[in-house]
């Protein structure tokens, strides 16, 4: 078998050239200058000493007075304490380098905000190729996905709570209170954040043993936001005593004369806890989000006032009720009954006139807080003067340099390795390196536009890129994380479930939501005229109407779904328009696409031709999760997968043409399709294989062997849905189902009047035309009791069906049961195989293989497949590298040469192979099922 493997490698794979010198490269740290309060170090003294050891090499620090470690430190690690770094060969830093200190010829690391064309950076760009420097830059640092791998660690939260704590002791100071909040510094004046925890313990035993003036009522510290900035704020909290109470508790609680001074109160707000529908009626959470203008919040009465300070991690957006507006804080501020009430606002979600509407400015490490007298409309710096006391520094885990530093240091050290090594050429460094020699490197060549020789005059500002998503369901995520990794990108959400796309907005800078009827023209045109793109995930039958509304406003627009009739009706239109619609690039169709016509035109390239093309895919439960009848999990509505097995499909087999009605697909299935022996997979032809012979340019199809495209399951599944399908479960006709039990529902499908096992069984037995002792009956019954659809297997708790169609009602009940559990991952599977003829008649099977899983707690293989392809295709778009006009496939090498070598750089990789000699796999396939039918 290894003689006749011909060939074999990764697909995107590259073969690197060493640079690396034969000695060890010198290495430097420069001393940061960009402002005082930069303090960060690449590489602590730790990693310092570590890498001399492991490696021998030489290494400088600049003499630096502000930086977290001292000189002594690095020296007593083995470095060399120098301020000249002209011996160093690669320089290290944080900040971007005056170009007065850019020495000519060497390599220098550090964040130099380039790559995205900023313009404010392109002179010192310019500088750094007149002086042929090589320029590596930490931001581009990345696994082979795109995800960074050395960034410094969030400590908004900690550094905001330790500064509130401060700002708090200040303001009541000014009350004339002397507090033991004094005692907590700014975050900047500890050496650890254990240091910082440390003083907040003892500060909390000074109140637990002595309390607080009793005037102050009880002291609450309230939190809103529920990600990683609140979670670290009330990780620092928590070193002082205290108590957490629920929203609805404050009134009673702050009214209350039995209180004990001697914690702190803390209140945890939710979204239930203030938001108010402003006719009086119920909240719901859905409509709020759909219809948020019909709501208000009331977050000044009900929580507001019982407040002592305020901590906001909140994310908000435009369309939302505010927390607080000015008119409200100032009403709170008359009342007298508030004078110790919201004494402090560290607002560390930092949305100027945001959340928090007089949030009007960013505050500075300098001057961290403002008062804000709302009666008066008045901003002052004077402690003892009437107002609320508010911190936004925007800049907050630059307070907490040791810890951020220690993280960033043991993020880096492994390629600080390859640098003073000298390899420079390793795939993570060299994906990261802008320029070197004097030139930008491949990838970003699109800089040079931004410059002129020389000179370094921008001639082009960064403008804002504007992603236009329509959908917002699992596979959403994915996209959108992609574009966002670029800060000059705004993806906005376009959705009918609004609830849904403002959880997928949550904790993602530059996104914003908006209601989405695809049947109003007008709301539509107008959310296209705003974006660059627009990748429509709405259900496919609404895509040609959104691509009339992109043509009619000349964006550029991408789906992952099939090209349509409708939709190739405006092919034309589109070519006139000057548009282009990139169609059918997702996972199938899509990835199935790219590769293909890789393999395609490499074959007709060197004069050989395809004379069979069997493709087979499927997204799967990884097969550890497959413990159910069907062998099948749904992450999404599981219509579109019982509809796909009822359509017709045309192939050509070993020179024969075949068809298979839908009403019989599923009993004409593969019992075995032997891609690889541990995957116990069967297998359904898929549609109309024969309209891709064209697709792919193979025809014309009398001299084609074979042409099939067929779609994977795993065994078992096809002869149990078929038997669902005779029993009813898939009838598509307009027959409102209204059932408060599945047992019930299942007995109409049946037509079982008399509801007692015998019957049952006996209606299962006729439909299916099989005896009641044939093994197939009894699986039918068992996978229903499985279900929970039998008398026997019943819940009160499971949902009720209410649905247009019996189809639908069966969705509600595999939506219900076969749904991916919390720890459960899903798998990708796609197989292309080639029957090739070389040009001197030499026959090869090529192969083409995809097998990826899924992220427990992270995207889904399917959400992967499908939405990166997409992203990446929108993306080149936007960068104007599609030059082909109308609706299209991804199978011009345009789209699919950039789209693949893009997934393998996102880890999507595919492994492609070449035998001489090899049998195909259609000498194995048959389609028979198993004769029960």
């Amino acid at each position: 078998m290894f003689s006749q493997l011909h060939g074999f490698r990764l697909l995107g794979q590259r073969r690197f050239l060493s640079t690396a010198s034969s000695r060890l490269k010198t290495l430097g740290i420069r001393s940061e200058d960009k402002n005082r309060w930069e303090r960060r170090v690449a590489l602590t003294p730790q990693h310092v000493e570590s890498l001399i050891k492991e490696t021998g090499a030489k290494v400088l620090v600049q003499r630096s007075n502000n930086r977290v470690f001292t000189n002594a430190r690095y020296e007593k690690a083995g470095a060399i304490l120098k301020d000249d770094l002209s011996e160093a060969d690669v320089i290290l830093g944080i900040k971007e380098v005056p170009q007065s200190k850019l020495i000519a010829g060497k390599t220098y690391v550090y964040f130099s905000h380039t790559h995205k064309g900023q313009p404010y950076n392109m002179p010192m760009l310019q500088n750094v190729l007149d002086k042929k420097i090589r320029l590596i830059d930490y931001e581009l640092i990345t696994n082979d996905a795109g995800a960074r791998l050395v960034l410094f660690g969030t400590h908004a939260g900690y550094a905001g709570m330790i500064n509130c704590l401060h700002g708090v002791g200040q303001r009541l100071l000014g009350f004339g209170y002397n507090t033991p909040f004094l005692y907590v510094g700014m975050a900047h004046n500890y050496q650890s954040l254990a240091d910082a925890k440390s003083t907040i313990q003892k500060v909390g035993k000074i109140i637990a043993e002595e309390g607080l003036p009793r005037e102050f009522g009880p002291v609450v510290f309230t939190f809103t936001g529920s990600g990683s900035v609140s979670k670290g704020a009330q990780d620092v909290f928590a070193s002082l005593p205290h108590e957490y109470v629920k929203a609805s508790e404050l009134e009673k609680l702050i009214k209350s004369k039995d209180f004990d001074n001697k914690k702190i109160y803390a209140c945890e707000v939710t979204f239930a806890d203030y938001i108010q529908k402003k006719d009086g009626g119920p909240v719901e959470r859905d409509d709020y989000f759909k219809n948020p203008e019909n709501y208000t919040s009331n977050f000044h009465k009900s929580v507001a006032p019982y407040t002592t300070a305020l901590v906001n991690g909140l994310f908000w957006s435009n369309e939302y009720p505010r927390l607080l507006t000015n008119q409200q804080l100032a009403e709170i501020q008359a009342d007298d009954a508030n004078k110790y009430r919201l004494v402090s606002i560290a607002d560390i979600s930092c949305d100027i006139e945001g959340s928090l509407e007089f949030t009007t400015k960013t505050t500075t490490i300098d001057e961290p807080f403002f008062y804000y007298d709302a009666i008066n409309s008045n901003e002052h710096q004077d402690i003892e003067h009437t107002g609320t006391q508010i911190m936004s520094i925007d800049n907050l885990p630059t307070e907490i340099p040791a810890e951020s530093s220690q993280h960033f240091s043991g993020a880096f050290y492994p390629f600080a390795k390859e640098l003073v090594m000298g390899k420079f050429d390793h795939p993570v460094l060299e994906r990261a390196t802008i320029a070197e020699n004097g030139e930008l490197t491949p990838k970003h060549k699109h800089l040079q536009k931004k410059l002129t020789s020389g000179s370094g005059i921008v001639v082009k500002s960064n403008e804002k890129r504007r992603v236009l998503l329509l959908g917002s369901g699992f596979v959403s995520a994915p996209l959108i994380d992609y574009f966002l990794r670029d800060k000059s990108t705004e993806v906005t959400i376009a959705s009918n479930q609004l609830s849904e796309a403002t959880a997928l907005a949550k904790g993602r800078e530059n996104t914003r939501v908006k209601d989405l009827q695809v049947q109003d023209p007008e709301k539509l045109a107008g959310l296209v005229n705003d974006s660059d793109v627009v990748v429509s995930f709405v259900p496919a039958p609404f895509h040609p109407a959104v691509a009339q509304a992109c043509i009619a406003q000349r964006k550029n627009m991408v789906t992952a779904s099939y090209i349509s009739p409708a939709m190739k009706a405006l092919d034309q239109q589109a070519k006139q328009a000057g548009v282009s619609i990139i169609n059918e690039i997702g996972l199938d169709p899509g990835i199935d696409h790219l590769t293909a016509m890789k393999i395609i035109d490499e074959v007709k390239e060197k004069g050989g031709r395809v004379t069979s093309f069997i493709s087979w895919c499927g997204g799967l439960p990884a097969p550890e999760c497959s413990d159910n009848p069907l062998g099948y999990k749904f992450s999404w509505s599981p219509r579109g997968v019982l509809t796909a097995g009822l359509n017709d499909a045309q192939f050509k087999m070993n020179g024969k043409l075949h068809t298979i009605p839908g009403s019989k697909l599923l009993a004409s299935y593969f019992p075995s399709v032997p891609i690889f022996p541990g995957f116990a997979f069967e297998g359904l032809a898929n549609r109309d294989s024969l309209q891709y012979v064209d697709t792919y340019g193979l025809g014309p199809v009398e001299e084609l062997d074979t042409m099939f495209r067929g779609t994977l399951r795993f065994k078992g599944y096809s002869d149990l849905m078929y038997a669902f399908g005779k029993l009813g479960m898939l009838s598509q006709k307009a027959n409102p189902q209204e059932f408060d039990s599945w047992v019930a529902f299942l007995d109409s499908v049946l037509g079982n009047n008399s509801g007692d096992h015998n019957s049952r069984l006996s209606k299962i037995s006729q439909k299916l035309e099989l005896p009641q002792n044939h093994p197939m009956v009894g699986r039918v019954l068992s996978g229903l009791s499985w279900l929970q659809m039998t008398k026997e297997a019943n819940s009160t708790a499971l949902p009720k069906i209410r649905a247009p169609t019996v189809l639908d009602g069966f969705c509600t009940i595999l939506s219900n049961q076969l749904q991916y559990g919390a720890h459960e991952r899903d798998m990708v599977a796609l197989h292309h195989e080639f029957g090739v003829e070389r040009s001197d008649g030499s026959k090869e099977i090529h192969k083409s293989t995809l097998i990826t899983y899924g992220t427990v707690g992270g995207y889904s293989g399917m959400a992967k497949t499908v939405a990166l392809p997409a992203a990446i295709a929108a993306d080149l778009l936007l960068k104007g590298k599609v030059s082909t006009r109308g609706v299209l496939s991804p199978t011009i090498s345009e789209i699919y040469k950039p789209v693949l070598d893009s997934l393998n750089t996102e880890g999507i990789e595919v492994i492609e192979e070449v035998n001489k000699g090899a049998r195909s796999i259609k000498e194995q396939l048959s389609w028979a099922g198993n004769n029960y039918w």
